[in-house]
């Protein structure tokens, strides 16, 4: 069975490599159309041509990014506001003119937490696509940006509980909150070990974020047995605007 084509929303130029990398690389490699939306970072920036090296390397396309500033890092976007910062509704549009131009069939991004740390620009971009992915498929809301489109699946991605403390051994520092799910809250577990050079390397290419000594950096510093328990395994939840009672758990990302 063919892949969906696939559209990653995150937050910032990174984010798609270390919680995505894996599924990106997969869909692409089956031949599915993928792209990656960023909300944060200007175009002119360093971290926009490190986040072009990264996509290339996935096979997902040229960046495509709303714009927006980072809410700790003023000079990712001069003269912008910050995501956190910016009118709703305008954020909503913006993002529903990139999903009726692309018309993925799933949609993916940050869970309700921000995922492992919670960073507010997770957060909000996790609200932001919610909101677009229902707009999108709405005629009448947002004129003028491009004919109706429902994506045919929202998945958050997330960790369980039992993947989470273990990530938060090699990710974060000691003592800092770190979010989660219930397992059985988790819908699909993917092994990307077969795309485990290609997320690995769409990680590194984040050079700025090696250097400075954030996840990337963290990561670039594991042993290759450690960084292979980190990055082989993606999880995610499918977000459904009512209850469903099919539980199998998946494999792969589906419609």
């Amino acid at each position: 069975m063919p892949l969906p084509s696939l559209l990653a929303v995150y937050a910032h130029p990174d984010d798609e490599s270390l919680w995505s990398g894996g599924v990106l690389a997969q869909h692409a490699a089956a031949g599915a159309r993928t792209a990656v939306i960023t909300a944060t970072w200007g175009a002119d920036t360093p971290r926009a041509a490190e986040l072009a090296n990264a996509l290339e390397i996935l096979g997902a396309g040229k960046p495509r990014m709303l714009g927006y500033a980072d809410a700790r890092a003023p000079e990712s976007a001069p003269g912008r506001l910050r995501l956190c910062d910016a009118p709703l509704d305008q954020a909503v549009r913006d993002l529903v003119a990139h999903l009726r131009d692309f018309r993925p069939e799933i949609v993916v991004t940050h869970d309700a937490y921000g995922g492992l740390t919670g960073h507010p620009d997770h957060l909000h971009t996790h609200r932001i696509t919610a909101l677009a992915v229902h707009a999108a498929g709405l005629g009448l809301l947002y004129p003028g940006t491009g004919a109706p489109w429902s994506p045919s699946a929202l998945y958050l991605a997330t960790h369980p509980y039992s993947a989470a403390q273990q990530l938060s051994r090699h990710l974060t520092t000691p003592g800092r909150t770190i979010y989660g799910v219930p397992d059985n809250q988790i819908t699909a577990t993917i092994d990307v070990s077969p795309w485990l050079e290609q997320k690995t390397a769409a990680i590194l290419a984040h050079h700025t974020e090696v250097q400075r000594g954030a996840i990337p950096g963290l990561i670039a510093g594991l042993p290759s047995s450690a960084r292979e328990q980190v990055l082989t395994t993606e999880y995610y939840t499918r977000h459904n605007p009512t209850p469903t009672t099919n539980n199998a758990p998946q494999t792969t990302l589906t419609k």
